[in-house]
């Protein structure tokens, strides 16, 4: 019975305290390691769940197998049948969930390529006319390689060097193959309700992500930071007149005025001293989440194989 209380409390309580862990790892990190831990976590900590979950689903089955009645399986372990009920329900669930994300996700790329159909190409930007400032990066799909996308209105809300360093942020999502990673740690968050703030988290380092690289392309944070501002403030006013938000990865995405002050201030370094231990302890305790689940998972197997012949030893 201990067993199979801990694989619940290790399926549902212990994600959290190790989401909590992950994204104060990321804190420490610079933008691209923060963005690999987060979606690191993200599968191990939904990966340690479903096996969780697949564990005392197959209880009953595993008696079955050794050729135990289900009557005597409900009088030796009367929690075991219905913990097996309740997480087939959860991964029924869990499956559906991914499947619509996976679906919104493709559906997502579709639409947002018809709607670049009238746009003019020059090299990888595509400039699609329409007075809403808006630009974001369009990764690859169905043999189309991936663009940047700026509407005419964006183009002229921003000066040369700011549009330089525009089409460096949106380069860099591209580059970094950024819409895996989201999509990743999105079909993650389907698992667990605790992995959504991993997600949320994510989004804001691949922005800080995208702005360092932009940084670092034009050679001048100041300038990063300025257009980034003038990007998301003319983003905004589109917003507010009640043009669209594209959720792709976009310059003017996130909490602007934290990026803008990343940038204001120092080139992001790896943690040292305190803040390594720090990043250490909570890096221990996401994985131990995740492995402990496992290991109990497989455990649970030779668990009920050694149950299965102390009872038939009665």
């Amino acid at each position: 019975m201990t067993v199979f209380l801990a694989l619940v409390v290790l399926a549902t309580a212990a994600p959290w305290g190790a989401a909590a862990a992950a994204r104060r790892l990321a804190a420490l990190l610079p933008p691209r390691e923060a963005c690999l831990a987060l979606t690191g976590a993200a599968v191990l900590l939904a990966g340690g769940t479903v096996a969780a979950l697949v564990a005392l689903f197959h209880v009953p089955f595993l008696a079955a197998l050794e050729r135990i009645p289900l009557s005597r399986v409900l009088t030796e372990w009367p929690a075991a049948v219905p913990l097996s009920c309740v997480a087939g329900v959860l991964l029924l669930v869990q499956a559906v969930v991914l499947a619509r994300r996976w679906l919104d996700h493709r559906a997502l790329l579709a639409r947002a390529w018809a709607a670049t159909g009238d746009g003019v190409a020059d090299g990888d930007v595509l400039v699609v006319p329409g007075e809403d400032a808006e630009a974001f990066a369009l990764p690859g799909f169905r043999r189309r390689r991936g663009r940047v996308v700026v509407t005419t209105g964006m183009v002229r809300a921003l000066g040369p060097a700011e549009r330089e360093v525009l089409l460096a942020h949106e380069r860099a999502h591209l580059a970094g193959h950024h819409h895996l990673l989201s999509a990743v740690t999105d079909l993650a968050a389907g698992v667990h309700p605790a992995l959504r703030g991993l997600r949320e988290a994510l989004g804001f380092h691949l922005e800080r992500w995208a702005d360092e690289a932009a940084a670092g392309s034009v050679g001048d944070r100041r300038l990063a930071a300025t257009a980034i501002a003038r990007a998301a403030l003319a983003g905004s006013a589109t917003a507010r007149a009640g043009g669209g938000r594209n959720p792709l990865p976009s310059v003017s995405a996130g909490p602007v005025p934290q990026r803008v002050e990343a940038l204001l201030g120092a080139v992001p370094v790896r943690p040292r001293g305190r803040a390594r231990r720090v990043g250490a302890v909570c890096l221990t305790a996401v994985t131990a989440v995740a492995l402990v689940s496992l290991g109990l998972a497989y455990g649970l197997h030779e668990y009920v194989e050694y149950a299965a012949a102390a009872v038939r030893g009665r």
